[in-house]
């Protein structure tokens, strides 16, 4: 089951590295002139990582047949 292992700590990376743009994006937005193209860029980043988040999650939840 190390490939469930894998899956788990590469989701805890995604994980962190989603909040951390949200850290991001909410610094830059703070900012007097805030950069719009950076904003956008680090939230398409973000709608990508959350994809993989979701698609890993379900590749760790069982499949039930109801």
């Amino acid at each position: 089951m190390n490939s469930q292992e894998d899956l788990r700590e590469r989701l805890e990376e995604l994980k962190a590295e989603h909040r951390d743009l949200d850290d991001a994006i909410s610094a830059l937005s703070q900012r007097g002139v805030p950069d719009m193209i950076q904003i956008q860029r680090l939230k398409k980043r973000k709608l990508q990582l959350r994809d993989e988040i979701n698609k890993i999650e379900s590749n760790l939840m069982p499949d039930i047949i109801a």
